[in-house]
């Protein structure tokens, strides 16, 4: 594409922003919405190619599910000769792999802010199921202002699906794949979690962990090296903000952050001075850390009997073992004393147990690790202001416990009774989340609607003030799919009556422009945007070119300020509109309307020379505005 090219007749194209593997894209100017945006264009050679534009449709289906200002937005998808592109929100700024190049080294703060935004949009993703499976920081915006946003969901893929990798395929840049990937096994959300902490490997080093020949060799050393020390490198990064790339780079995913969230609530307090003297992160491997004491006698023993077998072999002459036997075997029992007495000391030293009440158990587990105390029994509970799965109290609140004594954990459980709220006209999201939080098993169903926006609940299943049992019951939402879509159909050399007829059928706003035809008749389509077979809802703008026979006409939109009648506890109101112009005249319904505030609608009157236009407004059936005199 070059500067000057056109999309469907909408997307004028500025200039390319960059080049990749599946796709070109270019910085374009919306010429209906009058905005910059970002173009994704597949690339003409692999337009053919299924799988690629499957791949590309997923991007699409999986970025217009999420709706997080860390995310960048999709605004339309379209073909245009054969050309599949994606309509992106346009962030002014770079991508974090150049941010990196050019500001390095970045300030502490402002490393655990840009990480603070990833986890935040990558939590939202995995809340909808959707793993994105190629984190890096090329695939991560930063704008002027220092805001992130994620982009590139062209690998994301839900997680339930089956099978999320083909044998012997990798997918996913190869410097932040984690090593399950390496392997071919199944991505999950701790996969993400992997290329993550390579991220802010990169943000506090400036470099990735890993390089090699090929990338073959790359990834094997993700499956089978040990994440090089950034302390060692900078020993002015504090070592909590270590674990945490420690943490989440694990080789097994069990070791890591069970999610975006808890690995965002640890991050968020690296730089406290309460975490100033924290001690490496370690794994868990198998070993109960336990003390483990040698038998004196047993040494002593084999010992001897080897001293013994030396003595059958070689009579002659004394051995150094033999020469210092006694001082050798006087110095291990005084090491082994002393050791005892410095791990009996070290064990019986008291330390605060740390409040872990409201944490996940991974997220107390591992704040309890840290502070050297074990975690014993494990048993839950039904809580009414506590969420599922979350800390309700310890064995040992805010006391001091000897280092690893077991510490018991109560979790919550969730409500065993929850008194139903009014939840219609709040955002499905957050109405299910808490619902969730306390134990109750939420059932979505999406419905259109002309009248309640996408998201928010439209009905709910149980009436404000029932009691429900979480376990047992579940709770319906029936939640606003946003307007019905309908096709548009092919107008050319249609009559404008026919396609005003269309227009207010479907509640659309139609715009008109005249262009001069000896070949079709006065007022007849020549074009039409969108294009036939386009998806159009209420209150969209559908715009036609009609034919004309030489007379000169003018367009000139018209704002009119429609007022909203509460009166009498009234919801809405209906609202007609009735223009003159060229192409119409007051006894045509120009658009039908139903509005709950006070509303601006845009109106095109084409006029010719010398003509004037007019309107009137009818709401709930009385005229309430009219003027005579639009000139062009």
């Amino acid at each position: 594409m070059k500067p000057g090219d056109k999309l469907s007749n909408r997307y004028e194209i500025k200039r390319p922003l960059g080049e990749g593997g599946m796709a070109n894209v270019y910085l374009a100017h919306d010429l209906y919405l009058d905005r910059d945006v970002s173009v994704k264009l597949l690339r003409l050679d692999l337009r053919d190619d299924p799988r690629t534009r499957r791949r590309f449709e997923r991007e699409a289906m999986a970025a217009t599910q999420l709706h997080d200002p860390h995310i960048v937005g999709i605004y339309d998808v379209g073909i245009d000769h054969g050309m599949q592109y994606l309509v992106m929100e346009y962030v002014k700024g770079t991508d974090l792999k150049a941010y990196i190049s050019h500001h390095f080294p970045i300030p502490l703060p402002q490393v655990v802010d840009i990480m603070e935004q990833v986890l935040s949009a990558v939590e939202v993703a995995h809340a909808h199921g959707i793993i994105h499976r190629d984190l890096k920081p090329q695939n991560i915006l930063i704008d002027e202002n220092k805001n992130i946003k994620i982009t590139d969901f062209g690998i994301a893929t839900a997680t339930s699906q089956n099978s999320l990798t083909q044998t012997n395929t990798l997918l996913g840049s190869v410097h932040y794949l984690s090593p399950e990937q390496v392997r071919g096994s199944i991505a999950t959300e701790r996969s993400d979690i992997y290329s993550l902490g390579i991220i802010l490997y990169e943000l506090l080093t400036g470099k990735v962990p890993f390089e090699g020949e090929n990338a073959v060799s790359i990834a094997l050393k993700h499956s089978r090296e040990k994440m090089p020390s950034i302390r060692r490198q900078n020993p002015d990064i504090p070592q909590a903000l270590e674990n945490v790339v420690v943490h989440a780079t694990a080789k097994h995913p069990a070791c890591r952050y069970q999610s975006a969230k808890e690995m965002a609530d640890d991050l968020a307090t690296v730089l406290s001075p309460s975490r100033k003297d924290e001690p490496p992160y370690s794994f868990d491997d198998g070993d109960d850390g336990e003390t483990k004491v040698l038998d004196l006698s047993e040494l002593e023993h084999k010992e001897q009997e080897k001293h013994h077998s030396n003595e059958r072999e070689q009579p002659t002459k004394p051995s150094a073992w033999q020469r210092h036997k006694k001082a050798l075997i006087g110095g291990g029992i005084a090491a082994v004393i002393l050791l005892g007495f410095g791990v009996g000391t070290y064990l019986n030293t008291e330390i605060s147990v740390p409040d872990v009440s409201g944490l996940t158990t991974a997220q107390a587990k591992s704040r309890l690790r840290k502070a050297h105390v074990h975690v014993g029994r494990i048993k839950e509970q039904h809580s009414q202001s506590v969420a599922v799965g979350r800390v309700l109290t310890t064995s040992e609140p805010d006391s001091r416990v000897k280092r690893y004594q077991p510490v018991d954990l109560t979790i919550s459980r969730g409500a065993k009774h929850w008194t139903i709220k009014q939840y219609v006209g709040q955002t499905a999201t957050d109405v299910a989340d808490e619902l969730r939080s306390h134990g109750v098993r939420v059932v979505i169903k999406h419905r259109y609607s002309d009248k309640v926006d996408k998201g928010q609940v439209m009905a709910q299943s149980h009436k404000e003030g029932t009691v429900v049992k979480p376990a047992r019951q579940s709770v319906t939402l029936t939640v606003s799919a946003g307007k019905p879509q309908f096709t548009v159909p092919n107008f050319k050399h249609d009559d404008i009556s026919a396609v005003q007829s269309y227009a207010n059928k479907h509640g659309l706003q139609l715009t008109t422009t005249e262009k001069f035809s000896s070949t079709v008749p006065s007022n007849h389509v020549l074009k039409q945007i969108p294009k036939a077979g386009a998806k159009l809802s209420r209150g969209d703008t559908l715009t036609v070119s009609i034919a004309s026979s030489g007379n000169q006409t003018k367009t000139t939109n018209i704002q009119i300020n429609i007022p909203f009648d509460g009166n009498g506890g009234k919801h809405e109101n209906r609202v007609q509109v009735y223009i003159a112009d060229a192409n119409h005249n007051l006894t045509m319904e120009y658009q039908d309307i139903t509005i709950n505030q006070e509303t601006t609608i845009n109106v095109p009157f084409t006029l010719r020379k010398g003509q004037t236009g007019s309107y009137r407004v009818v709401r709930n059936g009385r005229t309430i505005m009219s003027a005579t005199n639009i000139t062009g």
